[in-house]
């Protein structure tokens, strides 16, 4: 780059005013970076709690399953009566520019969608654990799609600091350094040149 750039003072001003915006732009990734890092790693700990919760809420409505099973015979017929889910709402919040998700279902207390005669409540018990599940799935979801849209941004913020840092930076930095280290051999020069027409005019009138 210093090798293309005339050596003049208005170049200079120009590139120091680039350096300048350059280390201003790093720090305000070096910043975000952080802030997306502390984001991540707190969803994480919760992805990692909620993990726990629905690996064991899985166990119990399995086991709820079998014993329903047990009891009625085969529940397919029965099964196939529990309505789609159809409220499920995803919205969005900014994190430093980054959409994150966030993943609702209506908050109505579980309405058993089948009769009397036919169950029992193990069968009850089953579906419930199973809302359970549903819900907590909806949930893991949503931070595990944050997470990885954060991981996401991390590394490309992460990949553009880097460019200013390790590259940009310092090439401006030697742009700089090479423009003024010849404007000050030209000011030698010219001071020079200025002292040898002085001398030779003093010659002249001696």
């Amino acid at each position: 780059m210093s090798e293309q750039i005339v050596p003049t003072k208005g170049n200079l001003l120009s590139v120091k005013k680039t350096l300048a915006l350059s280390r201003s732009g790093f720090e305000l990734l070096d910043r975000k970076r952080n802030i997306l890092i502390r984001e991540m790693m707190s969803l994480i700990d919760r992805a990692n709690k909620l993990q726990g919760k629905i690996d064991t809420a899985y166990e119990e409505a399995y086991s709820a399953l079998q014993r329903a099973n047990i009891t009625l015979g085969m529940v397919k017929e029965l099964s196939q009566t529990v309505p789609v889910e159809n409220g499920l709402n995803i919205a969005y919040r900014s994190v430093m520019g980054v959409e994150i998700p966030m993943v609702s279902l209506q908050s109505e207390e579980a309405q058993l969608p089948f009769g009397l005669v036919s169950t029992n409540i193990l069968l009850d018990r089953t579906y419930l654990k199973f809302d359970e599940v549903k819900k907590l799935t909806a949930e893991l979801a949503e931070v595990e799609n944050s997470v990885y849209r954060l991981a996401y941004a991390v590394k490309k913020t992460q990949k553009r600091a880097n460019a200013l840092k390790n590259i940009m930076i310092p090439r401006f930095e030697q742009t700089v350094k090479v423009i003024t280290e010849a404007l000050e051999e030209k000011d030698r020069e010219d001071f020079s040149r200025m002292k040898i027409i002085k001398r030779q005019k003093n010659n002249r009138t001696a």
